[in-house]
């Protein structure tokens, strides 16, 4: 059997090595992805720190992959060798991004629009698909906003907020609210990124160092004139989530990124709901992401993120997850080539 190159996590909280592992043929349904850009996401470095999420050890992490078909499995139809594809790894080696080849189900992945690279490609499976869950999926999910991308559904004249906005998630929700059509998208976020945040869709950026978390509320309502009926949570922690709740309105709903996010206050009339944002957990709603994300890639509805290329292939991954968890990372996706691996 052919061997690969893989960023190999030896055991539970132990190091990353790079090492030979084989390179395994798709299944029914699947493709077997050359795996050319991945980026890192938190939940990378948070699964060596603190032992969760996998199951078994040595273990491949990784879930954002851009790269081109290698081989295509039995009954799959609309996809060739040599096709440039995107999609949203798993939490399973074989389905892991940290390698050079990866195996995905054909269903829930998309093939590459001509105008965005490879690494930008590689910021955006994760990322968006927590935020498409979090506001287009059907409830209980998500928001159920929008759940099968009718272009015809507009939330014209409605507000939103987005707390972390700056974040990779963050970015992407800002994007879908405005591809939802709502007029008043407020970012919560360092003013550093409010050029770019307002090119991307945000009609009004809350500085957070200026403005603390326990009085974003109050600055977020004295803006526009309409009530905000969703809040989305990019930061998932307790006062993030306290201030969205304190700046919708009755009825309205929190979309949050902490996987036991909760209603703090439940005597009143506010939803909240964590988000698990994997395609393949929701695998119906992933299929119909996957068909309309490379057209609203290709007619600039959504943008990638910023992209840091990390050099070294597999071998500077480990420095770059160690830079996400110091918080040295922000505004950017920082993305691995491992095919550029010694």
């Amino acid at each position: 059997m052919s061997q690969q190159k893989a960023l190999i996590l030896e055991k539970a909280k132990g190091e990353f090595i790079v090492s030979a592992v084989p390179i395994l043929k798709p299944g029914p349904g699947q493709l077997s992805i050359k795996v050319i850009a991945t980026a890192l996401n938190p939940v990378d470095w948070k699964i060596q720190a603190w032992d969760f999420i996998v199951q078994k050890y040595p273990a491949i992490l990784g879930i954002d992959i851009a790269g081109d078909v290698e081989e295509v499995g039995d009954g799959v139809q609309g996809f060739s060798k040599g096709d440039k594809v995107f999609c949203q790894g798993y939490f399973s080696n074989e389905m892991a991004s940290f390698q050079q080849y990866t195996l995905i189900p054909a269903d829930i992945v998309g093939k590459i629009p001509s105008n965005i690279s490879y690494a930008q490609a590689a910021t955006i499976p994760l990322a968006l698909t927590t935020a498409a869950i979090g506001l287009l999926h059907a409830q209980p999910g998500g928001g159920g906003l929008n759940p099968t991308f009718d272009p015809k559904i507009n939330f014209s004249g409605q507000s939103a907020i987005v707390v972390g906005g700056g974040t990779s998630v963050g970015q992407y929700a800002i994007q879908l609210l405005k591809f939802l059509g709502y007029s008043t998208i407020i970012a919560y976020a360092s003013a550093r990124h409010t050029d770019m945040l307002t090119s991307i869709g945000a009609t009004h950026v809350i500085d957070r160092a200026k403005v603390p978390i326990d009085s974003l509320a109050e600055s977020a309502k004295n803006i526009g004139s309409v009530p905000i009926t969703i809040a989305y949570n990019a930061v998932g922690d307790k006062d993030s989530r306290a201030a969205c709740t304190d700046a919708i309105v009755e009825g309205g709903q929190i979309a949050d990124v902490d996987p036991e996010a909760k209603n703090d206050a439940p005597e009143n009339e506010k939803r909240v709901f964590p988000i698990m944002g994997s395609s393949h957990i929701h695998r119906e709603f992933g299929r119909i992401l996957w068909k309309n994300l490379p057209n609203l890639l290709q007619e600039g509805k959504i943008v990638p993120n910023q992209v840091e290329k990390l050099p070294n292939g597999l071998a500077g991954i480990d420095e770059g997850l160690q830079k996400m968890k110091a918080n040295k990372v922000s505004g950017v996706k920082l993305v691995a080539f491992p095919q550029e691996t010694a």
